[in-house]
């Protein structure tokens, strides 16, 4: 079978022949149809995260969507955490219980696109941040996969106002195309002048704030939080700290809270991933790539050089 492989931590894949997998107890064979390329796959496959130096050559691939004897299925792999391999390849083997069954005719470029970044954004807005319907919502990076997906989960949740805060032109123009009934620029370091821009554009006040960036947006973004709204943080591209000053907690009685996937259970994720793919005008930015092209494509990707989030193609729904 053809596949995308790392061959050592740090470089981009090749793609070859290698030998299909073979299931063991409890496992299955998936027939992959598209896998997306994460930022988990690129900080696994560097060898700098956490995880550890992966074992090579490997398999990348964190999800992806494939069939089952001919049924649409999402699934999830530990490919870069753990020994094994992911879902750049025309076949994954993975544990039968991660499965999640879709609807028939569900587009799989679509749900790959969104796959485990709007699962951490529906997750944090319905669960974590317990939004209400009726609530102001601020969306911080609102131009990445995770914002996109935020600011129209908002809305389909029932937020009356969904505020973006984005940073470049094109980042800014994808949160207007997902939905944001104001654009913030976060182009300025100055937390007084952000908050005062959040402030406006929300209102007067926001009443929950989904913060993939901490840092300087984080901190301004506080400010903007009316009496007992809700910060979920959930990373931290703009930085590990932030001058987010105890007054602005203290007077307002705010709550700060973190979240991860890695704390959900299989049955959330399911049901997330359910939800997502039944929600068929729900979409982010994202391009098409044939598996044969995964290396340029990986690295198109990593030095954010894509237009959007790029989604591997390893076959045609009609050939599996």
């Amino acid at each position: 079978m053809r596949a995308a492989l790392i061959p050592e931590p740090g470089r981009p894949p090749v793609v070859a022949d290698r030998e299909p997998p073979e299931a063991g107890a409890g496992q299955v064979l998936v027939d992959v149809l598209a896998a997306p390329i994460t930022p988990l796959d690129l900080l696994c496959a560097s060898g700098t995260s956490y995880f550890g130096v992966p074992h090579t050559p490997y398999v990348p691939g964190v999800q992806g969507v494939g069939t089952v004897d001919g049924r649409p299925v999402w699934f999830p792999t530990s490919a870069g955490m753990a020994p094994g391999d992911g879902s750049m390849a025309a076949v994954a083997c993975v544990p039968e219980a991660d499965l999640v069954p879709l609807p028939a005719g569900v587009d799989p470029v679509r749900l790959a696109a969104l796959g485990l970044s709007a699962v951490a954004a529906h997750r944090a807005l319905t669960g974590t941040g317990g939004l209400a319907e009726g609530e102001t919502v601020l969306v911080l990076g609102a131009g990445g996969v995770v914002g996109q997906a935020a600011v129209q989960l908002a809305r389909l949740a029932g937020a009356a106002r969904v505020v973006a805060g984005a940073r470049s032109a094109a980042a800014q123009e994808r949160a207007r195309a997902a939905g944001a009934d104001a654009v913030v620029a976060l182009d300025t370091d100055d937390v007084a002048e952000l908050a005062d821009r959040f402030t406006k554009a929300a209102g007067g006040r926001a009443d929950l704030v989904l913060d993939p960036l901490y840092g300087v947006p984080a901190a301004a973004a506080a400010r903007a939080l009316g009496t007992g709204g809700r910060l979920v943080h959930l990373g931290s591209s703009a930085g590990e700290t932030s001058p987010l000053d105890s007054s602005t907690l203290r007077s307002r009685s705010l709550r700060v809270l973190g979240y991860t996937n890695n704390a959900l259970t299989r049955e959330e994720r399911a049901e997330s991933v359910a939800y997502l793919a039944g929600q068929e005008q729900l979409t982010v930015a994202h391009e098409t790539v044939p598996l044969a092209d995964a290396g340029p494509a990986w690295e198109r990707q990593a030095a954010g050089a894509a237009e959007g989030r790029v989604v591997l193609v390893v076959r045609h729904p009609s050939a599996s």
